[in-house]
């Protein structure tokens, strides 16, 4: 008599369920091997950091949310999205010209002429459009120019003749300043256009939700695609690469502050033109520092100049056109300087451009014994500087208090950048 066994029973069905637990096993192997090796590079990054004394953007960061709580707790529109709307834009200016100072410092040089140049700019922009009637778009590209080539001689006359950069660039904020003195004339200012190509730097807005949104979804989206493509890259090179859970966490990260941020700023007037410009600049220099062989160079020349010229680098052409991309963006900063006062003044030249500027760029991270640093430097730094200008406003407190704050903030980075220097350089160097 045949026997009929139960459904599911035999040893198909055993093999079935005993292949469906080692496929489970297997799974949970493979995911126990991957967060092993995210955990791997994580330990081994911060062990590397912790050795070189090099702790990346994590002290600017940590400023920059304890500024932001203590002042979030003092007035509670410190927060708001009118308040990070107007930082956003005030922010730009002072930016720009720090991220052409990360450049300058980054080969351990400094330059004094920035804020001479970003008035200059804004000055040679209204006399040629106002005073002469040429077009927006034309007195922009000579206002830039006036800096490319500005910088352009100081590089020259600090990389072919010899003269100290501090000196050259000291004999610059002298003399541009006496040249945007007299553009401007005796007025000391020159009122353009509220509605033209320049004021529109400032005051543009892209209110759509869905586009602003859709914007951040695309960066996140070109972020992952570029890091994806840089890891098999690098694993077909036999090199050392970013584990896929790292990457995954990082565009994680990415697209939680680019959707909060657009976010709220959606929520006040939209995202401003000048801060998408002001990103793409950073994102731009910072591509460009690391990505191709001449910003390695620039990096190079910060670390020795001796072992860089030994490593075949043209040490007199990178520092000429180090020097002149600080005067074309410092010339950028002076032109949205001017777009938010909606006027070309000697505001930028007065000193406190160049003076935020420097502070900004250290204060975000960049050595100043060069060799050390990046573009993202200047947006960290200014936005602490700008933060706690924004925050004692509200507050009321004078500007002689601001001044003492951000210079206290400014000490205590140089302090550690040399502290980190003398730990991290070898015995028997200064």
């Amino acid at each position: 008599m045949a026997v009929r066994g139960r459904r599911g029973d035999g040893p198909g069905a055993a093999g079935g369920e005993a292949e469906t637990n080692g496929g489970r096993r297997v799974e949970k192997d493979g995911g126990r091997r991957a967060a092993a090796r995210v955990r791997a590079y994580v330990a081994h990054g911060v062990r590397r950091r912790l050795h070189e004394r090099d702790l990346g953007p994590a002290p600017a960061l940590l400023a920059l949310a304890v500024i932001w709580v203590v002042f979030q707790s003092l007035n509670e529109n410190f927060l708001s999205p009118r308040n990070l709307s107007v930082l956003s834009v005030d922010i730009v200016g002072t930016g720009m010209v720090a991220v052409g100072i990360v450049f300058v410092l980054l080969i351990g040089e400094i330059d004094l002429s920035v804020g001479s140049l970003a008035g200059l700019a804004g000055a040679v922009f209204a006399s040629l459009n106002v005073n002469l009637g040429m077009p927006e778009w034309l007195a922009v590209i000579t206002a830039l120019c006036c800096g490319a080539a500005a910088g352009g001689l100081h590089g020259f006359s600090f990389a072919r003749i010899g003269v100290p950069a501090f000196v050259v660039t000291l004999a610059g904020l002298l003399a541009w300043n006496g040249v945007m003195l007299y553009l401007l004339g005796p007025d000391t200012s020159v009122n353009f256009s509220e509605d033209g190509l320049v004021a529109q730097l400032t005051s543009r807005y892209f209110s759509s939700g869905p586009v602003v949104h859709g914007l951040a979804a695309l960066v996140t989206a070109v972020y992952l695609l570029a890091a994806r493509r840089e890891r098999r890259r690098r694993v077909a090179a036999g090199m050392p690469s970013r584990p896929p859970g790292v990457i995954w966490a990082r565009t994680a990260v990415l697209a939680a502050v680019l959707f909060t941020v657009v976010h709220v700023l959606d929520r006040f007037e939209g995202l401003p033109l000048a801060l998408l410009v002001f990103l793409a600049v950073i994102a731009a220099s910072d591509l460009f520092l690391r990505r191709t062989t001449y910003g390695r160079q620039i990096l190079a020349l910060g670390g020795g100049v001796e072992a860089a010229r030994r490593a075949s680098v043209d040490v007199t052409r990178v520092r000429i056109a180090v020097f002149m991309v600080s005067g074309t963006l410092a010339a950028v900063g002076g032109l949205f300087v001017a777009s938010r006062l909606t006027s070309a003044s000697q505001v930028p030249g007065s000193g406190m451009l160049l003076i935020n500027a420097i502070a900004a760029a250290v204060i975000g991270g960049t050595s100043l014994f060069g060799g050390r640093g990046s573009a993202w430097s200047a947006l960290l730094g200014v936005l602490i500087i700008q933060s706690i200008a924004s925050g004692m406003s509200l507050m009321g407190v004078a500007s002689p208090v601001q001044f003492m704050i951000t210079g206290g903030v400014l000490y205590t980075a140089v302090v550690a950048d040399a502290l980190t220097r003398r730990t991290t350089s070898p015995p028997g160097r200064a």
